[in-house]
C-alpha cells in the first residue's frame, strides 16, 4: 500500500483559524471551535483520524453567557480524597482564568477518546486581542451571534 497522499495533500494541511469571542455566546462559539478541531468541516473527515485545524481564540475575557448562568453556573473538580470536592463560580473563574472557561466548554464537546488531548493542544486561547500567531492565521470566523436586545421603555 502506498503512503503517498497525492492530490488530497492540501486537504490534510492544518489551517489556522481566528475566533474573536467578544460578545459571543459561550456554547455557540464552543461548538464551532470543537467542529474545527475535529476537522468535520473538511471533505476528508474521518472520526478515527486527527485531521482538524488550529484554532486561536482572542478576547476570551469578553465571552457572553445567556440567562442567569453568569451568577449560577459552577465548575467542579475533585481531588480524589474524601471531602475533596472543589467548586468555583463562573464569575470568579472569568476574572481569574477566562481561557479555562472556553477550554472546558470545548473539551466537553469533543469525543472522549485518545484524540481529545491532541485536539485540545491545537486550541490556543488568549484573554485579550494580543497573540503571537498573527502571521499563521489563514481564516477568520466572522459569525457574530447578536446579543439579545432589551426593549427600551
Amino acid at each position: 500500500m502506498s503512503t503517498a497522499i497525492g492530490n488530497t495533500g492540501l486537504a490534510y494541511a492544518r489551517l489556522w483559524h481566528l475566533v474573536d469571542a467578544r460578545g459571543q455566546v459561550l456554547g455557540r462559539v464552543s461548538t464551532r471551535i470543537a467542529t474545527t478541531l475535529m476537522g468535520k468541516h473538511k471533505p476528508i473527515f474521518d472520526p478515527a483520524a486527527d485531521c482538524g485545524d488550529y484554532v486561536v481564540v482572542i478576547n476570551a475575557r469578553d465571552i457572553y453567557v445567556s440567562g442567569k448562568k453568569a451568577e449560577q453556573k459552577m465548575y467542579y473538580r475533585h481531588s480524589g480524597y474524601p471531602g475533596g470536592l472543589k467548586e468555583i463560580p463562573f464569575a470568579r473563574l472569568l476574572e481569574r482564568n477566562p481561557s479555562e472557561i472556553i477550554r472546558k466548554a470545548v473539551k466537553g464537546m469533543l469525543p472522549k477518546n485518545r484524540l481529545q488531548n491532541p485536539r485540545l493542544t491545537r486550541l490556543l486561547i488568549f484573554p485579550d486581542d494580543k497573540h503571537p500567531y498573527a502571521e499563521n492565521i489563514t481564516k477568520i470566523y466572522d459569525t457574530k451571534v447578536p446579543l439579545p436586545c432589551v426593549p427600551i421603555e
